[in-house]
Formats: structure tokens, C-alpha cells, sequence
């Protein structure tokens, strides 16, 4: 029986576990939950004898200084943050883990049916057939094309991009990644054709944006890369919404020169005045490709994995663990579900 402190705010117990889940980790373990009281004193008096953090809190050299115990940190929020001292993680072997591998498949089903819908305008031919003014057998489908066979890009082939090559499978399409992280060989093997980010711009008709946003790819999808992608192209921004050039990215849809499709936003919610919502050959979602009950009690479900397995003395394997070589590029933003749709995002 280990001693967990268990602060998941964001995220809600109901959102993440199951009551049958809950009822095992707190009879398994004993369990010591943050419930609305000063959070700096409430960390101070249990750290010393904590030995797993449920938290995304900020995990300083000094907080750390009075956890001696402790094993391994879960951010059931999912993000690696730029709010713990991963050094001193490192030097002393404690596990930073996160889930965020439990979005991957709703994400990448989304990202394929938005690629379907693009390729055959089935929202804009819906939206037509609302007003009245649908266009009917081949009249509807002259910018048509089909994603079988066709020439597909993925930019970032983590946990995303492995999904969405599983789902594009049956559709024989010729698969492109670009992703400074993994070895040519290594993609080579699992059966996908490693190009330069310039290459994979110029080469496909869809073209899935899935790379988590790091020191190095802030803003790559960018008015010069963009001009490199085929007149009538198809983008998919499926990961974040700071790989992007918002205003490069909607003045090519505008135009007409590719077609564009986007699950994030640079502020979100999004304003209702946002003229963003007025451009034509986009298709729009509201930040909810991994949104699904089903991925959220998935982390649960893992973090009860990997604290059973360190439990008993045996590495963590359900959720990924921070990397010295990475975690410090890595640029993720923290959920915040009070947004304030005029902050910045």
C-alpha cells in the first residue's frame, strides 16, 4: 500500500474514474485528496510522506526538496508542462507520466472523417442543401476527390499520427511523415515514407497536422509552407493551434488555394464576432476531436495501471514517461475549462 496525494483539477474524479475504479484506489492505497483547502499548506504538510502525485500542479526543486518518498508524478491533465523540475525528476528516478495517449484514437477518427468531409464537401453540400440551392449528382462534385489512393502527409507521428496511419490502412493511400524525433529507418519499418517537412508540404493532397507543439515547431505551418502545397490541398490541424499561422492559414483558405480544416484555435473559446467564422473552404470543430467520456475515464484507467505496477517495484508502461532528451521543448498549454474567450489562447 502506497500513500498518493490526489489533486486532478482540472479534471474532475467523475470525469476520469469510474466509482469502481475510485473504490479500488482508495482501498488499495491510502489516498490523501485535495478538496478545496489551501493549496500551498495542504501540499506542505502531505509532500513529506507522499510517494505518487495525482497532480498538475507546479512541482518546484523546493517542493520537491520535502517529497523524499516520492516515486512518480501522473498529470492526469495530460500535457507534459513546463511546471516541474524534470532535472530533479531525472537525477532522482521519479516518473513523470502522463495519459495522453487515451486521445488518440478519437482524435484520429475525427481528423479522418473532417479529411472525408473535405475531400467530398459533404458540410458544405449539407449547408447548401439547408438553404435550399444543393447540387445534385456530378454538379455537386467537381472539386471532389477521394482520400483511397490518394497521397496523405502526417506531420508529427507520436501517439496521433500512429493512430491515424492505422485508420488510413484499408484507404491504400501512399503515407508521408515528417518528424525530427524518430530515425528514417524506424518509420521505414513501420511502413511510412520519411520526407523533409518541405517535401511533405509539396508531395500529398491531405495533409494532417498531429505534432505536439514544441520549441521547434511553433508556427511551421506558416505562409511559405503553405505556398508550397497544391493548388486544391487539403490541411488538417489536428494537434495545436500555435503550430499554425492563423492568419496565413485562413487568407490561403480564403483565396481558394487549398481547402482547410481545424479542430483548435488560437483563442478558444472561440468569439462569436470572430471573423475567422466567415471564411470559406474551412470546416470548423470546437476543439472536440478528443473530447469523448470515453478518453477521459481511459486515464483513469491507465494511471490504476501504472501505480499497480510501481507498486510493485516495476516500471510504468500505460502512460508515457517524460523524456530528459524532449520534455524540456515541449510546449504544451494546460487545460483550462474557464477559458476566457478574449485571452489568448
Amino acid at each position: 500500500m502506497m500513500r498518493l496525494l490526489y489533486d486532478p483539477e482540472p479534471r474532475s474524479s467523475d470525469e476520469i474514474f469510474s466509482a469502481t475504479e475510485l473504490s479500488v484506489l482508495r482501498a488499495t492505497h491510502t489516498v490523501v485528496e485535495w478538496q478545496g483547502e489551501d493549496r500551498e499548506a495542504f501540499y506542505a504538510r502531505h509532500l513529506p510522506e507522499t510517494e505518487i502525485l495525482i497532480s498538475q500542479q507546479a512541482m518546484s526543486a523546493e517542493r520537491l526538496a520535502i517529497a523524499p518518498k516520492l516515486r512518480a508524478i501522473f498529470n492526469v491533465e495530460t500535457n507534459f508542462l513546463p511546471n516541474i523540475d524534470y532535472e530533479t525528476c531525472f537525477r532522482r528516478g521519479i516518473h513523470v507520466l502522463a495519459p495522453g495517449a487515451v486521445f488518440a484514437a478519437p482524435v484520429a477518427e475525427m481528423a479522418l472523417g473532417m479529411a472525408l468531409s473535405l475531400a467530398r464537401n459533404i458540410h458544405g453540400e449539407h449547408a447548401a442543401f439547408l438553404r435550399g440551392d444543393e447540387k445534385w449528382l456530378f454538379d455537386g462534385n467537381r472539386q471532389s476527390e477521394l482520400l483511397a489512393g490518394s497521397t496523405v502527409g502526417i506531420i508529427g507521428f507520436g501517439d496521433l499520427g500512429r493512430a491515424l496511419f492505422q485508420l488510413l490502412q484499408p484507404f491504400s493511400a501512399r503515407v508521408q511523415v515528417f518528424d525530427p524525433w524518430l530515425p528514417e529507418g524506424h518509420l521505414r519499418r513501420i511502413g511510412v515514407e520519411p520526407v523533409s517537412f518541405d517535401q511533405l508540404m509539396a508531395n500529398n493532397r491531405f495533409v494532417f497536422v498531429m505534432a505536439t507543439i514544441t520549441t521547434d515547431n511553433t508556427g511551421m505551418i506558416d505562409a511559405r509552407a503553405l505556398s508550397l502545397m497544391q493548388p486544391g490541398a487539403m490541411l488538417l490541424l489536428m494537434s495545436r493551434a500555435a503550430a499554425a499561422d492563423f492568419p496565413a492559414l485562413t487568407e490561403a483558405a480564403r483565396s481558394g488555394r487549398i481547402r482547410v480544416a481545424t479542430d483548435v484555435f488560437p483563442v478558444e473559446p472561440l468569439p462569436s464576432g470572430d471573423p475567422i467564422r466567415t471564411v470559406p473552404n474551412m470546416l470548423f470543430s470546437p476543439h472536440r476531436a478528443g473530447a469523448l467520456a470515453f478518453a477521459l475515464r481511459e486515464i483513469g484507467t491507465r494511471v490504476l495501471e501504472d501505480v499497480d505496477l510501481i507498486a510493485q517495484g516495476l516500471p510504468p508502461v500505460a502512460c508515457r514517461r517524460a523524456e530528459r532528451e524532449t520534455v524540456a521543448r515541449m510546449r504544451s498549454k494546460p487545460v483550462d475549462k474557464g477559458a476566457d474567450p478574449t485571452s489568448p489562447g
